[in-house]
């Protein structure tokens, strides 16, 4: 018996036969001229969303062939299994929805220069490349972490804001604090996790 759940997209796999509900951005869209296939992305992986005019009624249709990319969308649809989809999973489209409309969004699938992109860094955490080395990033830091976690280690954070540098004090950047002294962005938490080892051994 089909069901309609909110899901995530990579819950997918869970839900194969069955009506489900996805939130998220358009990353990419392309027509075949009686289908659409909506490239949705919610921050846990892309899925592609297949759209007929059939399925989707004639405004619905029309509307989806003309979203801006980055456009938030709810899409309801029955999961497929499909090795060439990515992810190895697609929706067939019941109903669209636009919570939001995107124009000129300014991060295209074409080729931009750095400095551009570093400009536009808050999108640019958006695309595929990007996506992938910050959840790599994630992961290793994850791992870090749980190797000392179960070593006995204890986290031990030091302030970000210091009286004095700790290093050379041709690069420190100094900051006026609340207009009573000055205090200067932190080098390094040596010292701080100096005492913190005495308190607690393995910080």
């Amino acid at each position: 018996m089909l069901h309609m759940a909110r899901t995530t997209i990579d819950q997918l796999s869970r839900h194969v036969g069955a009506e489900v509900t996805l939130n998220g951005w358009l990353y990419n869209r392309r027509s075949s001229g009686k289908i659409h296939f909506l490239l949705l992305r919610d921050g846990s992986g892309i899925c592609q969303c297949v759209a007929s005019r059939a399925d989707l009624g004639a405004e619905s249709f029309e509307l989806a062939d003309h979203l801006g990319q980055e456009s938030a969308l709810e899409i309801t649809g029955t999961v497929r299994e499909d090795k060439r989809a990515p992810g190895g999973y697609e929706l067939s489209v019941r109903s669209l929805r636009v919570i939001s409309a995107a124009a000129d969004y300014p991060i295209t699938p074409k080729e931009h220069g750095v400095a551009f992109l570093l400009d536009h860094r808050h999108l640019w955490v958006r695309s595929s490349r990007q996506h992938a080395i910050l959840r790599i990033r994630a992961e290793i830091e994850a791992a870090c972490r749980d190797f000392l976690d179960h070593r006995g280690f204890v986290l031990f954070d030091s302030p970000i804001l210091t009286p004095s540098a700790c290093e050379g004090t041709t690069n420190l950047f100094e900051i006026d604090y609340f207009g009573e002294r000055k205090a200067y962005l932190t080098q390094s938490g040596q010292l701080y996790v100096e005492a913190g080892a005495l308190a607690f051994g393995k910080v």
